[in-house]
Order: C-alpha cells, then sequence, then structure tokens
C-alpha cells in the first residue's frame, strides 16, 4: 500500500469516480494503492464536506449521439425571474440552465430526440409566462466535454 497526503489521494479517487462512479470499493482501493478502509474515509469525508454532493449516470455514445441539443437564450421580465426559473427546472428536457450577463438572462441547454420534440420544447419555452424573448442556437457537434 501506498502513502501518500489526503489531498493526492482525494483527487485521484474523484478522478476516478468521475470516470464510473459505479466501481466498487474494492476496485478503486487497487487502483489508487490503497486500503478500502481508506477508500471508504475518503469516500464518507468528501461527502461530509460535500465534495461529492451525488453520484449520476454517464449516457452511452450512441444514445448520446442521437440526442439533439441546443442552447437557449432566455430573456426574462424582471418580475417574473424566480417563478419562470422554477418552471423551467420542473422541465426534464432541460439539461442545465445558468444565469449569464449581458442582454440575456439566462441559457438553457435543452436536449431532445428528435427535431420535432425540439421544436415543440422551444415553443413550450418561449411561451412560459415570464419569457420576453429567447434566442436558439442548435448545437451540430461537441468537439470537446469535460
Amino acid at each position: 500500500m501506498t502513502h501518500r497526503a489526503p489531498e493526492e489521494l482525494d483527487l485521484q479517487l474523484l478522478a476516478l469516480l468521475r470516470a464510473d462512479s459505479r466501481r466498487n470499493v474494492s476496485e478503486l482501493a487497487a487502483a489508487l494503492g490503497v486500503s478500502r478502509t481508506s477508500v471508504y474515509s475518503s469516500i464518507e469525508r468528501l461527502e461530509r464536506q460535500e465534495t461529492i454532493v451525488g453520484y449520476t449516470v454517464r449516457l452511452g455514445e450512441e444514445y448520446d449521439r442521437r440526442q439533439i441539443r441546443a442552447h437557449v437564450m432566455i430573456k426574462l421580465y424582471p418580475k417574473a425571474t424566480s417563478a419562470t426559473q422554477d418552471q423551467l427546472m420542473t422541465m426534464p428536457e432541460v439539461a442545465g440552465l445558468y444565469a449569464i450577463s449581458g442582454e440575456y438572462d439566462l441559457i438553457a441547454v435543452v436536449e431532445a430526440p428528435h427535431v420535432n420534440r425540439l421544436n415543440d420544447l422551444l415553443d413550450a419555452i418561449g411561451a412560459l409566462e415570464g419569457v420576453e424573448r429567447t434566442t436558439s442556437s442548435v448545437i451540430l457537434a461537441t468537439k470537446l466535454q469535460r
């Protein structure tokens, strides 16, 4: 077993979990060259510190390739900001929602299985109470995603 600083172990452990959060503790311990107890302790500490706040699913390449994505820039009426954001967050096709500076207030990253569904989704976002206007850009190819 290798002895290393806890911070170094945490960084390596987080990298392994980001690549595959389903790896079991024995595999993680072997990959890191430490005991299972060390891995358990690190994970519990990282969860307690809220460095790790959940585990997620990464979509398969084939499924991911079939999704149509768009960035939707959204300009809101000032008094409706919170309620409109709440409505956007309930839409399962909204994969990300970001507050931004500039002419628009938000950028939503939306995903749909086909063009017709994307069109319906863009219409639904534009029709939300509190939305002044939207501008959408369909993502044609992903060049880098980390």
